[in-house]
């Protein structure tokens, strides 16, 4: 039986057992920290070992261990070989062994720290703010250990999310200056210096992190081609207006209030040349909302000033800066990117395709999941007519069968579309279909002059359907659109077929959820 996503709520199926899980989360983490802190991938790595083995390599009882070991077979980072050989998956080969590239072992070790300050949350509720602050008598040794530590963790995950960001770079002859504002270990930086030789960077941080930046720099190669300049970015800058052609804050702007990060976007948009690009890489509530809102409670924990801010807010920032913006953009993890320029036509030589901007803006618009499917999951039978027409008082009225596409002329229009989205919302039924209706102007309108959407259910877009006409025919054939099941589709099966979960619902009460369907090409 496999895990339960714990940040994948289903009101459909939340229970007992979701808050079971829930309460229990700290298991799975605890279970990480304390193998990550053994190095009990590393000693695995690469020829396994037995319980014995790892028992001598580590001094402790086997007893124990096996079990513990166990638990790692569980969650997915350990295989056991007929139960005596336990050996790394893939993932924990490619994550979890110190000295590899893509080692993520520093930024577990920096999330087990901050718990201290999670085990205070009640007493930062009632203070309305974080309570638990650094020791003043740390020494200048400790505060640079310390330092070190967090650029180590925070280098652990910028190396994996700028391999993210350099695709839409791809094809775009990027060269010049490039700054960097809050850099950290520079990783992210360093991605585009790796990509593009023709650039050079500004590195902006506070002294103690540059001191340790550099050396990581220099150990990449970087050396000659990286500037820094120390400096708390609160403060004033003394960089060169209109000087950058690629300007970034990755992970910035969730560290600052309202006010701080006003200014922060506003410099930053100031230090672009009239051609150059800014990249705004963060956490927005809009991508990966439940990791989104505890990240906020956590800046609220452990932070002075920092919180969550949306993408839709961002963006007005910087509108009032006179840059042009993509939409919110997101990344395969859980984060996403903003692109802002001086020069709106700069943006077409970004690799944004047509498809991944048309699901940002259709998400925007309220939808609980956008998901890209091929039409060949899209599963049209002949029995759904009948549902129509025996269980359902609309049959024969408006688009509903038998005015509805057959189940024949359905597979027939899908024949000439390779892909589509599956839209997912809530009711009210009548906001639900406006909704869809936005959603396939927005995506005729980026050019996929084929578009066209099924929906949920009867139509419900006017009060005054049939009952005001003599002869039942609709009077606004130009929003209606068919319904899913009316036009022979197998909604359950379709959702089931693009990853996703649907119950029937026993009780009036119960969660509803409504699902659309946009044709696209």
């Amino acid at each position: 039986m496999g895990l339960t996503p714990i940040f994948q709520y289903n009101p459909q199926y939340a229970g007992p057992q979701y808050l079971e899980d829930l309460s229990t989360g700290y298991w799975f983490s605890e279970v990480l920290f304390t193998a990550v802190e053994l190095n009990v991938f590393t000693q695995l790595e690469p020829e396994g070992m037995t319980t014995a083995e790892m028992a001598g390599a580590l001094d402790m009882p086997p007893s124990g261990l096996g079990r513990f070991l166990q638990a790692l077979c569980a969650i997915g980072l350990v295989v056991c070989d007929g139960g005596k050989r336990y050996y790394n998956t893939k993932l924990a080969s490619d994550y979890l062994v110190a000295g590899k590239s893509d080692y993520q072992g520093d930024s577990i070790l920096w999330r087990k720290g901050l718990r201290l300050g999670w085990q205070d949350l009640t007493e930062c509720l009632k203070a309305g703010g974080r309570v638990n602050f650094p020791v003043e008598e740390e020494g200048p040794e400790q505060f640079a250990q310390r330092i070190r530590k967090y650029i180590n963790a925070m280098d652990n995950i910028a190396k994996t999310k700028v391999e993210e960001i350099l695709p839409f770079f791809e094809g775009l002859e990027l060269k010049g200056e490039m700054l960097d504002i809050g850099t950290g270990s520079g990783a992210i930086a360093g991605g585009f210096l790796g990509s593009f030789p023709s650039l050079s960077a500004t590195l902006v941080d506070i002294q103690e992190v540059l001191s340790y930046t550099q050396e990581l720099m220099d150990k990449k190669g970087f050396g000659k081609r990286v500037y820094y300049i120390p400096s708390n970015i609160l403060e004033p800058w003394s960089i060169a207006k209109e000087g950058f052609d690629l300007v970034i804050l990755s992970n910035i702007i969730h560290a600052y209030s309202e006010e701080e990060i006003s200014l922060i976007l506003d410099r930053a948009a100031n230090c672009l040349k009239p051609g150059g690009i800014l990249v705004i890489h963060d956490f927005f509530p809009e991508h990966c909302s439940a990791k989104a809102a505890l990240l906020d409670l956590n800046m609220f924990i452990n932070t002075y000033n920092g919180r969550i801010f949306s993408g839709t807010w961002v963006r007005e920032q910087l509108a009032m800066s006179k840059l042009y913006t993509t939409e919110l953009i997101p990344l395969a993890t859980d984060t996403a990117l903003i692109f802002a320029v001086k020069d709106e036509k700069k943006l077409a030589s970004l690799r944004l395709d047509a498809g991944t901007r048309l699901i940002a803006k259709i998400k925007a618009m309220g939808f609980g999941q956008v998901l890209p499917i091929a039409t060949e999951t899209i599963h049209v039978a002949d029995w759904t007519d009948l549902r129509c027409q025996y269980g359902c008082d609309r049959y024969g009225q408006g688009h509903c069968p038998p005015n509805s596409p057959s189940p024949q002329k359905t597979r027939d229009a899908l024949q000439d579309f390779s892909h589509a989205l599956l839209l997912e919302g809530e009711p009210p039924g009548k906001m639900f279909q406006t909704q869809v209706l936005n959603a396939e102007r927005e995506a005729f309108l980026a050019g996929f002059h084929k578009a066209f959407a099924y929906w949920a259910g009867p139509c419900v877009l006017c009060a005054t359907c049939v009952a005001n006409t003599t002869d039942g025919t609709c009077r606004n054939t130009r929003d209606a659109r068919p319904s899913m099941e009316g036009a022979g589709i197998d909604v359950y099966e379709t959702v089931r077929r693009a990853g996703l979960n649907l119950r029937i619902l026993r009780d009036k009460g119960e969660f509803v959820r409504y699902f659309a369907l946009l044709l696209l090409e």
